[in-house]
């Protein structure tokens, strides 16, 4: 069939003459998709952004092939590279150490294409893929002490964390995942149990009932932080129906400047005028 009549075909099928549906990816060759499938996310520069783009940085590298991730944190052993990260001693590797020297190469040519030139600039002279990789979180996360230290705060706002007296499950629960993310990046993760346990002690007295009913109906072990958020969104449903609509109270301003001014002399007019409608009238 021609492609002509392939579209007429499709035009005219179904009652009224269905619309035909076009492939958008039809004119992308196979080696373009593998391309963009295969392309590291990239780093803006931005160090709000540094944490969320190297997780995506290492789903990327891990789907790809997981040893390319351990020669990234573990470097390439006894290999003697030049600052460009060239072998000195190519020639003489044995089969291992090829296989390592190529896949080296490959997850520093990804690590580089990740980057804007001028964060490659600052890493430039490192012969190691590793060294690269090691200089780049520290810039951008600190070194050891200053991790530690993010840590120790984090945790302190993870003990102290509260729902508020005006908040919603969902905005609350939002607040408690920007935190736990931070904990997990910098390695002070804490288990699913502890996390539910947590929440339900952050809400406010109006959820005690709630609370309590959770406690004695489930076991807090098991259960997931996703069903607890559900069964305090449907709760929280509840709660908003049989909450008594607020009237929004009146509040009197007082004049000031020149409309206070502005006021007295208009009452001041109108007594005037009502003191005069007030008296006799005078007989001529």
């Amino acid at each position: 069939m021609s492609g002509e009549e392939a579209s007429s075909s499709g035009a005219g099928s179904g009652s009224g003459g269905a619309s035909i549906q076009y492939d958008y990816n039809s004119n992308i060759s196979k080696h373009e998709r593998s391309a963009n499938h295969n392309k590291p996310p990239m780093f803006n520069g931005d160090p709000e952004m540094f944490s969320w783009w190297k997780t995506k940085m290492y789903s990327h590298i891990i789907g790809m092939d997981e040893e390319l991730w351990d020669i990234l944190e573990e470097g390439v052993g006894n290999l003697r590279l030049d600052e460009e990260g060239v072998a000195l001693d190519r020639k003489a590797h044995t089969t291992e150490q090829k296989k390592l020297y190529e896949k080296h190469h490959l997850i520093r040519a990804i690590l580089v294409a990740a980057l804007p030139h001028k964060e490659y600039l600052k890493m430039s002279d490192k012969s190691t893929t590793k060294a690269m990789f090691t200089s780049l979180c520290s810039n951008y996360e600190g070194n050891k002490n200053v991790r530690e230290a993010k840590a120790t705060m984090l945790v302190h706002h993870y003990e102290l964390f509260r729902m508020k007296e005006d908040e919603s499950i969902e905005t609350m629960y939002s607040r408690f995942q920007t935190l736990v993310s931070g904990l997990q990046i910098l390695k002070k993760s804490y288990v699913a149990s502890d996390h539910v346990n947590k929440i339900l002690r952050s809400l406010p007295a109006k959820w005690r009932p709630k609370v309590t009913a959770i406690e004695e109906a489930k076991d807090l072990n098991t259960l997931s932080v996703e069903d607890l958020i559900s069964s305090l969104k449907c709760h929280e449903i509840g709660l908003n129906e049989h909450e008594p609509i607020k009237k929004p109270k009146s509040i009197a301003l007082k004049s000031r400047g020149k409309s206070s001014k502005a006021l007295k002399a208009l009452e001041s007019e109108e007594e005037s005028t009502s003191g005069d409608s007030d008296e006799d009238p005078k007989i001529v």
